[in-house]
């Protein structure tokens, strides 16, 4: 399975956030990005990574072998998977809702059903509602899917970003696992960097241990757009 740890979207964000945000650690003396100003304008840069796909749609379509829907049954099949999602999982704590200006579906994965803490093994009183989210990424195939993984600021920056890592991986696995075609997953970990919320309380450090599920549905206009791209 390919498994890009960064693409570059997230690499020209991160760049534009250093050179913003950047303070001077009075320890070490070395620049370093300050938690505080990620924290602010952690919302933006999420917003700006979750508007791509991990690798690139052109070329993750063309691999994925995929022939997509008629770009006037995309909303409709899109608002149809979420009822369904948001049926299927509901009392679990997953938050299912359209993203990307209503383009693609985002499943959020709440850490403390999802996970133990400071584990990256799926909880096994989870995996039924896993299940149902794999089952209707089957049922409907025309889609790309990206896994994301998130973590509160506690612990040291290589801590977070390597358990964003695991946890994302352990979700991409799962669903290929169910019988999710791995050609259509990708993953990635984001650490600490992409809080939803202020880390300044237990209850916001809670919501931003998450792992995301973004479904981008694809048309067969987009197939016939990235196959004449090739």
């Amino acid at each position: 399975m390919n498994k890009p740890r960064i693409f570059t979207a997230s690499v020209a964000a991160l760049a534009m956030l250093s050179l913003s945000a950047c303070v001077t650690d009075p320890n070490t003396g070395q620049k370093k990005v300050s938690r505080t100003a990620i924290g602010a304008g952690g919302g933006a840069l999420a917003g700006y990574l979750l508007g791509g796909l991990i690798g690139g749609k052109t070329a993750r379509i063309v691999g994925a072998g995929i022939g997509g829907v008629a770009g006037g049954v995309v909303g409709y099949k899109m608002d149809q998977q979420i009822r369904e999602l948001k049926e299927q999982t509901a009392g679990s704590g997953v938050d299912v809702t359209p993203t990307d200006n209503g383009s693609a579906i985002l499943v959020n994965l709440p850490d403390g059903v999802t996970f133990a803490v400071d584990s990256s093994a799926i909880s096994p009183t989870f995996q039924r509602t896993l299940d149902s989210i794999a089952n209707s990424m089957i049922q409907y195939p025309n889609s790309l899917i990206d896994v994301y993984g998130h973590t509160d600021s506690t612990g040291s920056d290589a801590y977070n970003q390597a358990l964003s890592e695991r946890r994302a991986q352990a979700v991409a696995n799962y669903l290929i696992s169910h019988g999710v075609s791995s050609s259509r997953i990708r993953w990635q970990g984001f650490g600490e960097t992409q809080p939803v919320v202020s880390n300044d309380t237990e209850e916001g450090r809670a919501r931003n241990r998450r792992v995301e599920i973004k479904i981008v549905p694809v048309s067969s206009e987009d197939v016939s757009a990235a196959r004449s791209g090739q």
